[in-house]
């Protein structure tokens, strides 16, 4: 009778417990929608860095953090870890160029007639010759630097590339994009590496000609409509006014377009670049400009006889560059831009641990920030809409809130100090992630014993649940794989500890990290990210799985071992660019390539970089920002020895790389 009571018992405290945990998934999946709505809404206007959207995701971080029972006053008083980071350029005055000629020859260029100022370049005054460049482009099979100095030069730079009209021309769009040398940011440090003094950029004939036969395409597809809306407005019975009055309105909203197409068709032909277009500039970024056709026609008369569509012509037909000074003549003008800085802020909740391990910390994150309205960051090419990133990264920022209400809630307290951060500024380069670990750790690194880290975790499907970093600490890989079996989920495991995420951050530091992903989908970074294709179960299933992980680490008395992982080569991953093995640091307006660390064994590190160092030469080419390390790289090959000089605490250090096969 005792063990039929016992057992009775046994099952009915097994009931109420699965019960309990039943209600307690029905409350997560509810407290998780309602959080996906409000951060994946339309009033948040994609949560874009600068917006009064990405202030509002912030209060509201905070205000459930607190609700969850975190500590929010660590930071200064407060939760909000704040920041400024450049976020645009703004133009000032004055601006002005001029070709000065010999015999006091002058073209005088008016602001917006004849040229604008580039938002990508920087400010400054300068009075030098002026080199033709032709594209720009700095190549083996073509080369427009060849046999030229530019070194304090004003360069003038045509857009695009060579051949345009040939499909099997030397600079080819690849899958719909087109070739990198013909990107303004390459020309522009390919520029800046050789010395220029200027830039100036004049749109390239063959792309003008495009423009002037799209319009006039446009034009007769108007006209058209037009004739065809107005045999549809005489056929229309005129005894019926509804269809009169329809009839009507579509014959004039067709000649309202044709007016419209046709007033375009004069700026169609060669419009300048608004100032704004293609992004901003760095810290050392040299004055740059964008002039019309006409003004660099006058000019090429002058000194080569020639129209600048007489020079495309010429180097299409036998690809030789023709290049050279413009002999007699000079470049006069200057620049005046100012930097935007918007202030962020990271959200940062604290529960503090019990017992003699309190004093380590395990930090749990995700980024809140998106895209905003889309931009230069958006997928969705000429789209203006609002990117509301419900997957990217709504889904970890709710995730993150709900495992804060978790162990909040949770009778006992954790064995370790436990720090939940919602980091800004990601879809920018980690910036709040990297601001957190190289300006302002809230508590000791070398004490922080674990990462964890969530980024599009909105999207299971198949059960299929990608971890990265399982190799950056030796418990990791066997944990994940007991604990993605338990709780039925088809897991892949990556090893490396660095990738696109906030996780970086922290492993250039060297801690060990795990970093969770549903995979990548046709709404990344585009206005289709919406809360409505979330799976919220699903999130919630790796919400329960990545708490589970958290407590074992916890409650383990011994902190999780760093490992460093050894990336595998994998000809062509980084194309013909050797191995160097430098971590980015996004977050400083550096005048330089500034790093964050270096990967290891690499030859980076081989040679005695540290992070902090910023990179300002590489085998003599200057170095102005990533960009330019990037194209200055690809000049080498593996098993180069190259100088590298990088200035480490305001010291210039010189170094010797032995590059690496490619990665």
């Amino acid at each position: 009778m005792q063990r039929l009571l016992v057992a009775f018992l046994a099952v009915v405290s097994l009931s109420v417990s699965l019960q309990a945990r039943a209600g307690d998934a029905i409350d997560s999946v509810a407290r998780l929608t309602e959080h996906m709505k409000y951060l994946a809404s339309d009033d948040l206007e994609g949560r874009g860095v600068g917006t009064e959207g990405l202030n509002k995701a912030a209060d509201f971080i905070r205000k459930e953090f607190e609700s969850a029972g975190l500590d929010v006053t660590k930071v200064d008083g407060g939760a909000f870890q704040k920041f400024n980071m450049t976020t645009g350029s703004k133009l000032l005055e004055p601006n002005s160029l001029t070709f000065v000629g010999p015999e006091g020859k002058k073209i005088e260029l008016k602001m917006t007639k004849d040229f604008n100022v580039c938002s990508f370049g920087g400010s400054g005054k300068f009075e030098q010759e002026i080199v033709f460049l032709g594209y720009g482009i700095d190549s083996k099979p073509y080369n427009d630097f060849k046999d030229v100095d530019v070194k304090d030069k004003v360069v003038i730079i045509m857009r695009r590339t060579p051949q345009q009209g040939n499909p099997h021309g030397p600079f080819p769009s690849v899958h719909g994009r087109m070739s990198r040398h013909a990107a303004l940011t390459t020309k522009v440090s390919n520029a800046f590496r050789k010395g220029a003094a200027a830039i100036i950029f004049v749109s390239d004939p063959h792309s003008s000609r495009e423009k002037v036969a799209e319009t006039e395409s446009f034009i007769a597809k108007t006209e058209k409509q037009v004739v065809d809306a107005a045999i549809a407005l005489e056929k229309t019975p005129a005894d019926n006014a509804e269809k009169l009055a329809t009839a009507r309105k579509q014959l004039s909203d067709a000649v309202k377009r044709v007016e419209r197409a046709r007033a375009s068709k004069g700026d169609s032909k060669d419009p300048l670049m608004n100032f704004g277009y293609a992004g901003n500039g760095r810290p050392n970024a040299v004055p740059t400009f964008h002039i019309t056709q006409e003004v660099c026609d006058q000019l090429l008369k002058a000194t080569r006889d020639k129209t600048l569509a007489q020079l495309e012509a010429d180097i299409d037909k036998d690809l030789k560059p023709q290049n050279g000074v413009l002999k007699g003549w000079k470049a006069v003008g200057e620049t005046s831009l100012e930097t935007v800085q918007t202030e962020v802020k990271n959200v940062i909740g604290v529960l503090e641990g019990e017992g003699p391990l309190a004093d380590q910390t395990i930090v749990i994150g995700a980024h809140y920030d998106h895209v905003g309205m889309g931009g230069s960051f958006s997928l969705a090419r000429g789209v203006t809409a609002v990117h509301n990133g419900a997957d990217d990264n709504a889904s970890g920022t709710v995730s993150l809130i709900e495992l804060a209400h978790r162990f909040g809630s949770a009778e006992k307290k954790p064995s370790r100090r436990m720090v939940f951060i919602a980091f800004t500024a990601e879809e920018s380069g980690l910036i709040g992630s990297a601001h957190y670990v190289n300006k302002a750790p809230l508590y000791p690194l070398d004490n922080t014993i674990a990462m964890f880290n969530m980024d599009m975790v909105g999207r299971l499907k198949d059960e299929k649940l990608t971890v990265f970093g399982v190799g950056t600490a030796p418990r990791w890989k066997e944990q994940i794989e007991e604990a993605g079996t338990r709780h039925g989920f088809n897991v892949t495991l990556k090893p490396d500890g660095f990738g696109p995420s906030d996780q970086s951050s922290f492993y250039s530091k060297k801690i060990p990290v795990l970093h969770f992903f549903t995979g990548t989908h046709s709404d990344y970074h585009r206005p289709g990210d919406d809360w409505q294709k979330i799976n919220v179960e699903g999130m919630n299933r790796i919400s329960t799985m990545i708490e589970g992980v958290i407590v074992a680490t916890d409650r383990n008395e011994d902190r999780p071992k760093y490992l460093e992982v050894k990336r595998k080569t994998t000809a062509g991953r980084s194309g013909n660019r050797p191995y160097f093995g430098s971590i980015p640091d996004f977050g400083t307006n550096a005048k330089g390539y500034a790093i964050q660390g270096v990967a290891g064994g690499s030859p980076a590190e081989v040679a005695g970089m540290k992070g902090g160092d910023v990179i300002v030469l590489l085998g003599g080419q200057k170095i102005g920002g990533l960009d330019d390390f990037d194209l200055a790289l690809r000049k080498f090959k593996p098993g180069d020895e190259v100088e590298v000089v990088v200035l480490r605490k305001g010291k210039q250090v010189k170094l010797k790389v032995h590059l690496g096969k490619p990665r």
